[in-house]
This record gives structure tokens, sequence and C-alpha cells, in this order.
């Protein structure tokens, strides 16, 4: 029997410290995180999830047509199946003609969203309740760029983990809140990204875009946000951005609070 390894003080430390930021065991975060309970997985990279849970959102300038022309691609990473972005309608960058969503709509909830950009300059982009963006692309900081809450909060490039490897989001959303058909809150947002926190209990003003972009676009300019659930979708701007490993679990976040 060997003689257990003695670790110095300021080590224990450490692991105290390390331990204190490492997310709960029911909470997952990061590349290859499994549904925890009571999540639903609504994308394993197969068609018949696809074609089961998802389909495009018809907004002004939907030119597509069901079955959806997403494909079944290879994982060129863990191999497997995932799914890819590229629709022929949407070349060009024209985001809001070939997007698709989930055909179950949501309040609040948690997600977990797992893609590949396989080229320098890959673009898609994460819609929660098909409104607020959660931008998806290579090579921009700023707050339109890579894991941005859109046009609301830049995110720190360092958690990407680059072209041509899986990156996942970890999102815990609170749905806008309403008074006599008025806003009385703003949806907030928490996201990990690798497993980093980048963004914490972010307030989101508007939805950015326009019309083209997702539901209320062409609402007041963004601003007359209602009081409606609705899918989580993924954008096609006629790239190959490939995702899996998708699930979300509903929540009822009662308190102004999204961390987790």
């Amino acid at each position: 029997m060997k003689a257990c390894k003695h670790i110095p003080l300021s080590g224990a430390l450490a692991l105290i410290v390390f331990s204190s930021t490492v997310p709960a065991a029911d909470s997952p975060v990061g590349v290859g995180a499994k549904p925890i309970p009571g999540a639903e997985m609504v994308l394993d990279g197969s068609r018949a999830m696809l074609d089961a849970k998802w389909t495009y959102w018809e907004g002004p300038r939907f030119k597509s047509s069901l079955p959806i022309k997403w494909k079944v691609v290879d994982d060129p990473v863990d191999g497997g199946t995932c799914i890819s972005t590229f629709d022929p309608a949407a070349e060009g960058g024209l985001y809001g003609a070939a997007d698709i969503v989930t055909k179950k709509p949501y309040r609040d909830f948690r997600a977990h969203v797992e893609f590949l950009i396989t080229k320098p300059g890959g673009n898609s982009g994460v819609y929660l309740q098909n409104r607020y963006e959660i931008q998806v692309l290579d090579g921009d900081t700023g707050a339109h760029g890579m894991a941005a809450v859109i046009n609301e909060r830049a995110a720190p490039f360092d958690a990407y983990n680059g072209t041509g490897k899986w990156n996942a989001y970890d999102i815990q959303f609170r749905a806008a809140r309403f008074k006599d058909g008025k806003r009385v809150e703003q949806p907030m947002v928490t996201i990990y990204f690798n497993g980093k926190k980048i963004h914490e209990n972010v307030r989101i003003s508007q939805v950015w875009g326009g019309p083209n972009s997702g539901v209320d676009g062409g609402n007041d300019g963004g601003k007359g946000i209602t009081d409606t659930p609705q899918g989580l979708k993924l954008q096609a701007e006629g790239h190959d951005v490939r995702y899996r490993n998708i699930w979300l679990k509903d929540l009822d976040l009662t308190d102004p609070n999204t961390d987790f």
C-alpha cells in the first residue's frame, strides 16, 4: 500500500479555490456536456431529429422550403454526424432566408449548444426566443463578434477554441416580463463559453437586425417586444457552420437572476 501523497498548504488552498469555480455537478458546461435532468435533446446530428424537432422560420425574407435543406454531414473531429447550416437560399449572407427554429417555443430556459466553424470568417448565430442573437462569427471580437450578446455586450475572445474545433455555449435565459401588456423587466441571460463564464445577468434591450433577423425585429425598430414564447433559432448565412448536441430545459425563473 502506497503512502498518501502530502499536499503542501499552498496546493491545498489552490485546490479549494479551483473547486469553488467549477460549476455544480447538476449544471454541466462545455463541449460534450450531457443533458441535465429534465432537459430534452433537440439536435443530435441525425436527420430524424432535425425533421422532428425543427422547422424553418418563415420570416419576411424566407426563401427556402421544407423539408429542411440543411445537411447531415460528418463530424470532422469525433466521428458520427452533425448538421451543416449551408442552405443555398442563404448564400451571400441572406440571414432570415433559411434559418431554422425549434417547433417547441420556450419562455425561460437552460440551453446547451455546440458548434464548429469550418473556415475562417464562418458566420451563424444562436437566437434566444428567435429574438436575441448570441453571435457565432469567426474573427470578430467586438459587440458584433464571437459570443457577443449582439450589439449589447462583447465577449472575451480567448474562450474561443478556433475553427475546425467544437465550441459550446451554455445559456440560462429569463424572458422579458410584462404587466398589463407593457414590458416591466428586460430579458436577461448568463452564458458560459467552453466552460468559462463570459456573461452574467446581461440585460437585453431589444431585437437587433430588423424584421429579417427574428420575431419583433420589425416592431418599433426592435424595441416592441411582445409577450410570447418562441423557439430557439439557428441562423443560416451561406456558410458551413456545424451544430450538434443541442438540448434545452424549460425553467420558471421567478427572480431576475440567470446565474448558474
